[in-house]
């Protein structure tokens, strides 16, 4: 085994991955459904697609759009009760097939969330039944070795969910004194509150 040749052709399947995405209606629409939001976004996911929807929830909330993440087995056991019906539900499953994702999209709709918007990449993903809006990712290759752990689909899960943030945080007119408040400590904030781009 190569281990510099395996990674270099991890990075290459990533990067592929994320050069393969397409950005269309859907994407657009799931934009303006989250800037229209009267509520909150919630967002979830589990499994390494959970980490990807927790990182999104961060992501909005610091760029003036709240937002939290709500895990789908804590959800069975109260943290459900964290909807209302303003609110616009992010899901993130890949496959779409994932039991405990499916359940809490079908009881958020049952409590009458605004939207569903589904982030998934399977043709037949169960997920794209619930969601009124779907982020397609395509059919995405896996560079593992043995062909199962997910990297090139998380890559590009990632990539698609900071592009609807930061086209999110234009569409509302985000500035610099918004983004500052919301980070009252670290470089970021000390950046946010000076003429000087981080770099």
């Amino acid at each position: 085994m190569n281990i510099q040749e395996r990674m270099r052709a991890v990075l290459a399947a990533e990067a592929a991955a994320i050069s393969a995405l397409r950005v269309d209606d859907h994407h657009e629409t799931a934009v303006r459904l989250l800037g229209e939001c009267k509520g909150k976004v919630v967002t979830t996911g589990i499994g390494k697609a959970g980490y990807i929807a927790n990182k999104f929830a961060a992501t909005l909330c610091s760029t003036a759009t709240p937002a939290v993440f709500m895990h789908p087995a804590e959800a069975a056991h109260g943290d459900l009760g964290i909807l209302s019906r303003d609110d616009v539900m992010v899901a993130f499953s890949t496959s779409g097939k994932s039991r405990e994702v499916l359940e809490v999209c079908e009881l958020a709709k049952h409590m009458g969330v605004t939207h569903i918007i589904g982030v998934t990449s399977h043709p037949d993903s169960e997920l794209r039944r619930y969601a009124d809006v779907v982020l397609d990712m395509g059919v995405i290759p896996e560079p593992c070795p043995i062909g199962l752990t997910p990297s090139a689909s998380m890559a590009a899960m990632l990539a698609v969910s900071d592009a609807v943030a930061l086209a999110l945080l234009e569409l509302k007119g985000v500035t610099r004194t918004d983004y500052g408040l919301r980070h009252h400590g670290g470089y970021l904030g000390r950046a946010a509150r000076t003429d000087n781009l981080p770099g």
